[in-house]
C-alpha cells in the first residue's frame, strides 16, 4: 500500500505543480492563493487555506512512510480506488479549465466561466479530487495526525469554494446563477 499511496501523491501533486508551469510559461500565475489582495476575509481565509493545504501534504507523505499495515484490507483497498478517482478527477478538471485555471481567487485576470465537461456535473470538481484524494489517504494509512489535518484542509477548501461563489456571481452575474442553480456544489445536477 506505501507504493500505491505514494502513486497517489506524486501524480496528484505532479498534475498541480505541471500546470502551474505550463501556465507560468504563458505569463499565467496559477497560484492566486492570498497574493495580491487587500488583508481581508477572503485573504486570511485563504492564507489559512493555504497552510493547512501545505501541512496535510506533510503528514501525508508521514503517515505514507510510517505506515503499519493495521488498517482492514477492503478499507485499505477501498481507500486506494478513492485516491486514484481523486487523481483522475483532479486531471480531468484542470484539463478542461484549460487557462481560466488558478489555485485562489483570481480577482484581477481575465478568465472564462467553464460548465462543460466535468463541469457540468460538479461546480468544483479540482476540491472534491482534493477531498478524495485526503479520504482515500486516511482510509489508507490512519492515524490521528492524518484525521485532523485532513479534515482541517477539507473544511478551509470548504470554505475557499464559498468565496469563489461570492466572486463568481459578481464576476459572471446572471450566467452563473444560472449555472448554479443546475448543478450542484460537489456532485450532480438539480
Amino acid at each position: 500500500m506505501k507504493g500505491i499511496g505514494l502513486l497517489i501523491l506524486i501524480v496528484f501533486y505532479a498534475v498541480y505543480i505541471s500546470k502551474a508551469v505550463m501556465q507560468k510559461r504563458k505569463g499565467i500565475q496559477t497560484d492566486q492563493i492570498a497574493r495580491g489582495k487587500e488583508k481581508s476575509k477572503v485573504f486570511y481565509t485563504e492564507l489559512v487555506m493555504k497552510a493547512a493545504a501545505y501541512s496535510v501534504i506533510a503528514v501525508e507523505v508521514w503517515s505514507v512512510f510510517r505506515a503499519v499495515p493495521d488498517m482492514p484490507g477492503s478499507l485499505a483497498v477501498g481507500g486506494a480506488v478513492l485516491g486514484l478517482a481523486g487523481d483522475v478527477l483532479f486531471a480531468v478538471s484542470v484539463l478542461t479549465m484549460k487557462d481560466s485555471w488558478r489555485a485562489g481567487i483570481a480577482e484581477k485576470d481575465k478568465t472564462e466561466m467553464v460548465t462543460e465537461g466535468i463541469y457540468s456535473i460538479s461546480r468544483n470538481p479540482a476540491f472534491l479530487a482534493f477531498d478524495c484524494v485526503y479520504a482515500g489517504l486516511l482510509c489508507m494509512f490512519f492515524n490521528w495526525p492524518l484525521l485532523l489535518f485532513s479534515a482541517f484542509a477539507i473544511i478551509m477548501l470548504h470554505l475557499q469554494i464559498l468565496q469563489e461563489e461570492k466572486f463568481l456571481e459578481r464576476t459572471f452575474g446572471r450566467e452563473y446563477l444560472a449555472y448554479k442553480s443546475k448543478v450542484r456544489r460537489y456532485l450532480g445536477r438539480k
